[in-house]
């Protein structure tokens, strides 16, 4: 059993719990995530882990109460416990193993998206604690939507916000806003680490190609079981089949097919939403006019 010490509400349907898990927190490193299960009778929720504190021993999650079984999270409260919680697992950053001299030569900026915003925070904070200051864009529909900022700005170089709608910073998708830090004002990147919704994920890929800037992903998104039995996370990247659980989650964003990691993700939808107890049109499938 594993405590939740701490719990906020980040934003609608957003929240964040620092779960007490000393021996995850001792080993954890950027990009990793942990598989969260609330009780006895739950399912399996691999989410990537927001912090860590090493002499406190908590893991930071931050989830959106959009399922079933983040629902059911979300109704949890300090002082209460998690049935299971299970990491650190996946393959950390890549750039955790680089030469720290070879890192500071390279300019870095991180994309979150959404609910994103979390996994990003520990790896920005991790190039700060080296001395290295990257920046950072966090994207989402709506001002209201937005967490975490004053988190990020203590340790990003530059922090930019970009509302759809307008409401907060730049006005437009993130693409458009990675568009005019490089092509308007002359930013220069060696390397993008972006982290959201999958279909965000695509077409920010689209547009890093178009710059000639590498790009990471997070396919955090499509998992499931966690540890690559179940293969819901299989995914094809470059001319390779890889298993996000295992072999990510984080892989080079121009090489992944998104447009088939698009439709895996849905394969349960559902499911899912008869889960929820919402009507499931079945009309394409056949039946009376």
């Amino acid at each position: 059993m594993y405590k939740i010490v701490k719990k906020e509400n980040l934003s609608t349907n957003i929240f964040s719990m620092d779960v007490l898990a000393p021996l995850v927190a001792q080993s954890a490193q950027p990009g990793q995530f942990v598989i969260v299960i609330a009780d006895e009778k739950g399912e399996r929720v691999p989410l990537t882990i927001c912090d860590y504190d090493k002499e406190k021993g908590t893991v930071t999650i931050v989830a959106q109460s959009i399922g079933c079984s983040t629902k059911k999270m979300a109704q949890f409260n300090e002082g209460e416990y998690f049935h299971d919680f299970v990491g650190p697992l996946g393959q950390p950053s890549e750039y955790v193993n680089e030469d720290i001299n070879e890192l500071k030569k390279k300019k870095v900026l991180f994309v979150a998206g959404g609910v994103g915003t979390a996994p990003v925070y520990p790896q920005a904070r991790w190039f700060h604690e080296k001395g290295i200051d990257v920046d950072v864009i966090i994207g989402a529909k709506t001002k209201d939507l937005i967490i975490l900022e004053d988190k990020m700005r203590k340790v990003a170089g530059n922090l930019y916000i970009a509302t759809d709608d307008g409401s907060y910073g730049f006005k437009g998708m993130i693409p458009s806003l990675i568009e005019d830090l490089v092509v308007n004002q002359g930013k220069k990147y060696d390397l993008i680490v972006c982290i959201g919704p999958m279909i965000m994920m695509k077409f920010v890929c689209i547009m890093t190609k178009k710059l000639g800037i590498k790009t990471i992903v997070s396919m955090n998104p499509i998992m499931v079981d966690g540890t690559g039995m179940c293969g819901a996370c299989r995914i094809t990247v470059g001319d390779e089949t890889k298993f996000a659980c295992v072999d990510g989650p984080e892989f080079d964003g121009h090489l992944v097919d998104f447009d088939e990691a698009l439709r895996r993700q849905a394969q349960y939808k559902n499911e899912e939403a008869e889960k929820n107890g919402e009507h499931v049109c079945t009309c394409h499938k056949g039946g009376a006019n």
